[in-house]
């Protein structure tokens, strides 16, 4: 018979000094020499139900909790993610399924973690995870974190800010604050202390002996949901996301073989999304899907609409490994034959695919660690550009190790060869205001600028007499050395390719800025540009940009609504 593992009761969490909701039966913390001069996270603390998630059950607070309504939901949760849970560790969050005294109408879950501990460490108690990695392994397993409300070190100032936060207590119940670095129990009461409003709920038992009323869900809900294992809801994703329609059939087999190669979290969630909107126009996924999924999912499921269909077609087997690797820059192989074989047209197809995974089991892609310890010591664009190097002779089979990369990369470990920054995107995506933003560069070459100085900046119809003046200009700008900046709109490989031409000429290190922005806020800074283009032309951009993948440069940077860099590959 299997031994329960043992179970730990939560520690009573310490007051602030100031928090107001402290009684006389509470903990206090007399000060705060725990948490002074370490990074802290201020999360919002949760009206709900403290309860501890394990490989084989949960319990509430108390260790001998009874069943309760309320409670089935985080059972169904703990049952799908049991098996992700190593035996000795436990999950320790906030189970929010039931109203208690705040109601809530727009939770991403019914239940929220805030802490993992490892009970294999020797410290009795075991470890908590430090908090990256501790959000790290929620996600992984579908669970969301509390809202994080400051971060930083608490110094003299950050402490006086954090005194005179006024939390809206008539929508939530607090704050915690606990050091970013992991801890021992026994170290808690000196890394945890929360503030708690007036009057909040001392005891369960007002709630658990009424009628069970839900919170309400964010519609984001059905994307944790999806990243914790359950059944997709098509229609749910896709109003999550914001996309009209996807095939429902599509994300559900695509679910099912993600299942059973083990994968979760945002990997499972990208592959559903993927599949359930398989027909979609790749250039426009990234943009429209940023604002729910954030640029690096967003891109990721994009891209896997843009790639999954080069495994339905017949490939040199002699070639495919290496053109294998070349993808898993982009996407996780596993998660893109899963989408391609549940989104397969014809038998034909699923063969295709079938084959395309044998070869995928042996296209392991470099050991990225590794290779950043090779480069650690080298100024960023050499190792930049080191790294890419190695990356390319390891998917042509021309080197296997670190050790060999490093040989194999000694002609630019000094960083001595020129940079070029290619910007990548539709007309109002910002790609002119990044550039300009940029430091450190010596010569800006933008197609914009050319067609001014012939008399209008917005006229289209000497564009082949533009783009050779501008070929020149930056042919003569990279020769000269330095950091040179392309702003065009580079909608598409061809156009691209010309550019990058004159960058291997030179031995430059070759940039793609991409600017991946919705299409509705595309029209919208198009209205209000001083050199707006036409809607027509706008339109033909839109339905030509085929964005670059990672790997076809260098280095890729993606650049989000914002105007910052939100992904790097």
């Amino acid at each position: 018979m299997r031994t329960q593992q043992p179970r730990t009761h939560y520690p009573r969490t310490p007051h602030l000094p100031w928090s107001p909701g402290a009684s006389s039966d509470d903990v206090r913390v007399t000060d705060l020499r725990g948490l002074r001069g370490r990074e802290v996270v201020v999360t919002e603390k949760l009206d709900g139900e403290n309860t501890t998630l394990y490989a084989d059950g949960l319990h509430a607070r108390s260790l001998d909790s009874a069943h309760h309504p309320s409670r089935a939901w985080a059972k169904a949760l703990q049952g799908r993610i049991a098996e992700r849970i190593p035996t000795g560790w436990r999950v320790c969050g906030e189970n929010m399924f039931a109203r208690h005294s705040l109601a809530y109408s727009g939770l991403e879950s019914w239940f929220y973690g805030f802490s993992v501990w490892d009970d294999s460490d020797d410290s009795p108690g075991g470890r908590c995870l430090d908090w990256d990695r501790t959000v790290d392994f929620l996600r992984q397993r579908g669970i969301p974190a509390p809202p994080v409300l400051w971060r930083g070190v608490l110094d003299r100032d950050s402490e006086r800010a954090l005194r005179a936060l006024k939390p809206d207590t008539g929508r939530t119940e607090g704050y915690v604050v606990r050091s970013v670095e992991g801890f021992t129990l026994e170290e808690f009461g000196q890394r945890v202390a929360k503030w708690v409003r007036t009057g909040h709920v001392q005891t369960d038992q007002h709630w658990m002996h009424t009628a069970v009323v839900e919170n309400g869900l964010d519609p984001a809900a059905a994307l944790w949901a999806v990243r914790s294992g359950a059944a997709p809801d098509a229609e749910a994703l896709l109003t999550a996301v914001g996309v009209a329609s996807g095939s429902p059939r599509a994300a559900a087999e695509a679910a099912a073989r993600l299942d059973a190669l083990g994968l979760t979290g945002d990997d499972r969630l990208a592959g559903v999304l993927a599949a359930l909107m398989h027909r979609g126009h790749r250039g426009s996924l990234a943009g429209r899907l940023a604002a729910p999924l954030g640029l690096p999912l967003a891109r990721r499921v994009a891209d896997l609409v843009g790639l999954h269909p080069r495994l339905h077609r017949p490939y040199p087997d002699e070639d495919r490994k290496s053109g294998l690797i070349r993808l898993s820059y982009a996407v996780d192989l596993g998660v893109l034959h899963a989408v391609a074989d549940a989104v397969a047209p014809d038998a034909e197809a699923h063969e295709q695919v079938e084959w395309s995974a044998l070869y995928a089991e042996e296209a392991v892609p470099p050991d990225q660690e590794s290779l950043r310890k090779a480069f650690a010591d080298l100024e960023a664009h050499a190792a930049d550009r080191c790294w890419a190097e190695a990356r390319e002779a390891y998917a042509e089979g021309r080197i296997r190790t670190a050790d060999e990369a490093v040989a194999a990369t000694w002609r630019w470990r000094s960083g001595d060869f020129p940079r070029l920054i290619q910007m990548v995107g539709p007309s109002g995506s910002g790609k002119s205001d990044f550039a300009r933003g940029l430091g450190g560069v010596d010569a800006y070459v933008s197609l914009d600028e050319l067609r001014e100085a012939r008399g209008a900046r917005a006229d289209q119809r000497a564009n082949g007499e533009v783009l050779r003046r501008g070929l020149h200009g930056l042919d003569t700008a990279l020769a000269s050395g330095g950091t040179v900046v392309w702003d065009a709109t580079s909608l598409n490989p061809h156009q691209r390719s010309l550019v990058r031409g004159i960058a291997r000429r030179h031995d430059a290190l070759h940039i793609h800025a991409v600017l991946l922005v919705d299409e509705d806020e595309l029209a919208r800074r198009n209205t209000a540009r001083p050199h707006p283009v036409p809607d027509s032309a706008l339109t033909a951009q839109l339905r030509r940009f085929v964005p670059p993948y990672p790997g076809q440069a260098h280095h890729t940077w993606y650049i989000g609504e914002g105007g910052t860099v939100e992904e790097e590959a």
